[in-house]
């Protein structure tokens, strides 16, 4: 089939549609979680770069994180005619790409711990993972078969990425639990 849209995402994206759409992605400790429901004929994903803001509010940039980006892409989803006992939800990214994730307590393993508890909590079932290792991944959802296609990047893609990611955690100083990335 050929897909007359494609969406890129980038961290704090979220996007969801019933036509036939190709969401992508390209992800390192960031986690994507993609939901689908087959009868809805409904799929959507999230992007996003920490479980938590450590606020009570949601600033302009809340989506970044992850309670923000997965109520965002739930609610999408259910105004698209999805019900939730019937979506599914396939993980992405936690990668151990950043020379600072060992000092930092974990960004990647917070990022899929909160992912992990967010969607059992919600009663969401996991069809699929990829997640963990030390290669980032490139993502493309298929929002009309929930069929999602995974390729790992290597250099220099892969450098390029985590020279990104490095840059990102540096001006946004993110925050999450008692550790303030510097």
């Amino acid at each position: 089939m050929i897909y007359p849209k494609e969406v890129t995402l980038h961290v704090g994206g979220v996007h969801a549609s019933v036509e036939p759409t190709v969401i992508k992605t390209l992800l390192g400790s960031c986690v994507a979680v993609c939901l689908w429901d087959a009868r809805a004929r409904a799929g959507g994903m999230n992007h996003f770069l920490l479980p938590d803001d450590g606020l009570d509010g949601g600033g302009v940039d809340a989506t970044r994180f992850g309670v923000h980006a997965m109520d965002c892409l739930i609610g999408e989803m259910l105004k698209l005619g999805a019900d939730p006992r019937r979506v599914v939800a396939k993980v992405f990214g936690g990668a151990s790409v950043l020379s600072l994730n060992g000092r930092a307590g974990g960004v990647p393993e917070a990022n899929l711990s909160f992912v992990r508890a967010f969607l059992t909590r919600e009663g969401l079932h996991v069809a699929a993972t990829s997640v963990g290792g030390t290669l980032p991944r490139q993502i493309r959802f298929f929002t009309d078969s929930g069929k999602v296609l995974v390729r790992r990047v290597v250099a220099p893609e892969a450098r390029a990425l985590v020279a990104e990611e490095e840059r990102r955690s540096r001006n946004q100083r993110p925050r999450f639990g008692d550790v303030t990335l510097f």
